[in-house]
């Protein structure tokens, strides 16, 4: 039985990672004797879609996606402050991706800045088509931003805007904020998981980030009152939901990670917490992540292109193959992505590592993307 997966290469280090991530992904699936078998089918965008068909996202790619039920895809390129928009961006909206899922969990043997990486095992639900990304912005000194600095002035009684203002303003609604909370809620219930935190700057932006708050307690009432409770009432055998302030967080997150399971986030917030958590547990080389709407599952590497690397078998293909393991148990193969955890975690003990690894693994042998992926292979 045939699997069907859509999977985009991506730009600078993202060809090497995925020649690497491929086979283990193909190899674990294999090692289980199922009687599933995957299809993958390859989608352009970013630069290799500008030399083969002139655009970074033909329609074709947004046409398949839009019907597809899985997906992949390496780092895509976005030049900062100038040129087009981000083509991640792009696909978490067009496709209304509202759900950014990144699971954070330490693997033994790879040191971290923190004593005890080992108690940070959280799970982030990032909102993911609002708040910046949904996000306008008027550079300082254009006509749009004085025209709006003027009505918010003239209209709305805001004083402390001037005409040399750059003007951000994020929107947030009820019915995002909610269908977020709620999916890492079901998350929480269907995976026993104590505590569900809401991530928030609402002391401050009390009626974006504040209402993202209360919309998160409300929804967790409204439909999971049965099996939930809040930090006050603390009722055996519920599911706890609490909140903490974006800022206070990072100190939890630091001082007191076992106390934290699933967080539930705005866009920005969710942004950076979880690749805070990520540094605390070895860094995004080993971080995987999925963007998900009510039909599609896209699995995304959460580095960058690393475009100073590109092309010198340096890279670390590991956050692609721990995004196949994400998505083997989305399908309903969990021995197969045991099988890839296992893996990645026998490649640090054996102590040959990529080179953003290398610093956090004592007595490490540098190896190159290929032979990194070939080493994880023989371990499934």
């Amino acid at each position: 039985m045939g699997t069907k997966i859509f999977w985009i290469e991506g730009d600078g280090i993202g060809p090497e990672i995925w020649r690497a991530a491929r086979p283990v992904i193909n190899a674990a699936l294999a090692a289980e004797t199922s009687v599933v078998t995957l299809e993958w089918q390859e989608l352009l965008a970013g630069e290799k879609a500008v030399r083969e068909v002139g655009s970074p996202m033909p329609e074709a790619t947004l046409n398949a996606l839009r019907t597809a039920d899985l997906a992949m895809k390496g780092p895509l390129g976005t030049p900062v402050g100038t040129g087009m928009r981000s083509l991640n961006v792009a696909l978490r909206q067009g496709l209304d991706l509202y759900a950014c899922i990144r699971p954070v969990r330490h693997f033994q043997g790879l040191e971290t800045p923190v004593k005890h990486p080992e108690r940070v095992n959280m799970v982030i639900f990032r909102e993911n088509t609002e708040d910046v990304y949904a996000g306008v912005e008027f550079a300082a000194l254009t006509p749009e931003a004085r025209k709006l600095a003027s009505f918010l002035r003239e209209e709305l009684g805001v004083t402390k805007v001037g005409d040399a203002c750059a003007i951000g303003i994020k929107p947030m609604t009820e019915a995002g904020s909610k269908r977020l909370v709620r999916r890492a809620l079901r998350y929480a219930l269907d995976n026993k998981l104590p505590s569900l935190t809401l991530v928030h700057k609402g002391n401050i932006m009390k009626f974006t980030e504040g209402a993202f708050r209360q919309w998160g307690y409300d929804v967790a009432a409204q439909e999971f009152g049965d099996v939930t409770c809040t930090e006050k009432d603390m009722l055996p055998g519920r599911l706890v939901i609490k909140d903490r302030i974006a800022d206070a967080m990072f100190q939890e997150a630091l001082l007191r990670p076992e106390q934290y399971h699933v967080l539930a986030t705005p866009n920005l917030n969710g942004d950076y917490i979880s690749d805070a958590l990520a540094a605390q547990v070895g860094g995004l080389g080993l971080a995987p992540g999925v963007n998900m709407s009510d039909t599609l599952a896209f699995y995304e590497a959460t580095h960058g292109t690393a475009p100073t690397i590109a092309g010198q078998d340096k890279a670390n293909p590991g956050s692609v193959i721990l995004c196949g393991a994400l998505m083997l148990e989305h399908i309903g193969q969990p021995g197969a992505a045991a099988r890839i955890r296992q893996a990645v975690s026998k490649a640090i003990a054996a102590k040959a590592v990529t080179a953003d690894l290398a610093p956090n693994v004592t007595g490490a042998r540098v190896v190159g993307c290929q032979e990194f992926g070939e080493i994880i292979g023989s371990y499934l």
